[in-house]
């Protein structure tokens, strides 16, 4: 009994802490000459808070209750409370699958393979990378190989010689590097890019190691790497830290 009134009362705080920091951004928001629509806004619990046996308060605003959600879809990229990425590779999945389908039509028509390699690499691999630097360094080895078949179902349609080779041995073959070192690639650019000074991000990471410092060691890095307890709530700039620099 105890344990929960301590539960409750924190949930308390928390909650009067998150409605102090939706009055901050309505004011905010009317001082830059923006309307927050709160019929159209939901609330998610992210991490262990989710997890908790007694729910967190609802959010109450003068429009009324904010619902609160465990799955969400924000500029293309579907969410979970668990910050889990099985719901946004399943979307992807089902969104690139009824592209093979234009991609065997191209085929019967008589489209040189060369063109429809240009199809798969212009039209669906974009799909199965957008926004690839949010959630790749979630993914689970199971999530990640879903999306390399999905690639090698590609490939076995624009070469059928490539129907019986490996998953690697194919991609080789056709001169496609696997859907991982792309993400791999594409995230490297996007964290070099983040580095320069006037990037709109910069401030998102850590003070750069001093330089005299830096000159006395064998093997340095410019960022200080941060230590985290679990690799599943880590950041983009975290991973990136470890790997990128």
């Amino acid at each position: 009994m105890q344990a929960q009134d301590n539960l409750t009362s924190q949930n308390k705080k928390h909650k009067t802490y998150v409605l102090q920091n939706v009055e901050n951004l309505r004011t905010w928001s009317q001082a830059n000459k923006m309307i927050i629509n709160l019929n159209k806004s939901k609330e998610m619990v992210l991490g262990c808070l989710a997890k908790q046996p007694i729910g967190l308060p609802c959010l109450m605003t003068q429009s009324g209750v904010i619902e609160c959600v465990t799955t969400f879809k924000l500029l293309g990229i579907s969410l979970l409370s668990d910050l889990s990425w099985e719901a946004h590779i399943n979307a992807i999945c089902t969104k690139a699958a009824p592209q093979l389908y234009y991609l065997k039509q191209l085929r019967r028509a008589g489209l040189p393979s060369g063109d429809l390699l240009y199809f798969y690499l212009m039209v669906i691999r974009p799909v199965l990378a957008y926004g690839c630097v949010v959630w790749h360094h979630g993914l689970t080895v199971a999530q990640s190989q879903k999306l390399e078949s999905l690639q090698k179902s590609t490939l076995r349609i624009i070469h059928r010689i490539v129907y019986d080779m490996l998953r690697d041995s194919a991609g080789e073959y056709v001169g496609v590097q696997s859907l991982s070192a792309r993400r791999s690639e594409l995230g490297r650019r996007f964290f070099h890019s983040v580095t320069v000074s006037n990037s709109c991000l910069h401030d998102l990471l850590p003070q750069r190691r001093d330089s005299e410092i830096l000159s006395r060691l064998r093997w340095h890095t410019v960022y200080p790497i941060p230590r985290t307890k679990t690799n599943k709530y880590r950041s983009f700039i975290h991973y990136a830290l470890a790997k990128y620099q």
